[in-house]
């Protein structure tokens, strides 16, 4: 048996064993052994194939370059990558209870710098109710006191 009829004989019955997608009506238009990248190992035989399909609407190439796009970042749900690290003014009366020493600390008037958006996440828009990231930094007897706290887009201004 010649080594690309092993490569063969192995991708298809390991292709066997497999689940079939739901929606996946797929016929292989051409394969060519050119196109397999042989790594055998002892305790692990992987062959990784580029594979040309046919769905039924269009023509795809089934590989490893296939990523998730990046381009659907924050700028879709609207908030500006460069307001990053700007100023910020706090300008409703809210009370915060997780900061170290002080049983509730009000952060109306007090003054942060924006550290991150996370109503994207990897990409993807999500339900974040306080999606702005803002640190603040306080004087809490006699130390210097740096915390975080969340806001949404309607309780602060920018100062910058």
């Amino acid at each position: 048996m010649t080594s690309t009829s092993f490569a063969l004989s192995s991708a298809t019955s390991s292709l066997i064993n497999r689940r079939p997608l739901a929606n996946a009506f797929v016929s292989v238009s051409s394969f060519s052994a050119a196109n397999c990248n042989y790594n055998v190992n002892v305790n692990k035989r992987r062959i990784s194939c580029e594979v040309a399909v046919k769905s039924n609407n269009s023509t795809a190439s089934v590989g490893l370059e296939s990523s998730p796009s990046s381009s659907a970042s924050a700028s879709d749900d609207g908030f500006d990558e460069s307001k990053i690290g700007a100023r910020v003014k706090v300008k409703v009366p809210l009370k915060v209870y997780h900061v170290p020493r002080v049983p509730e600390l009000d952060l109306s008037g007090m003054e942060g710098v924006l550290k991150q958006y996370v109503g994207v996440w990897k990409g993807k828009k999500i339900s974040a109710n306080l999606p702005y990231k803002v640190a603040f930094v306080t004087e809490i007897e006699g130390r210097t006191v740096k915390f975080f706290a969340h806001l949404k887009d309607d309780e602060f201004d920018y100062l910058d």
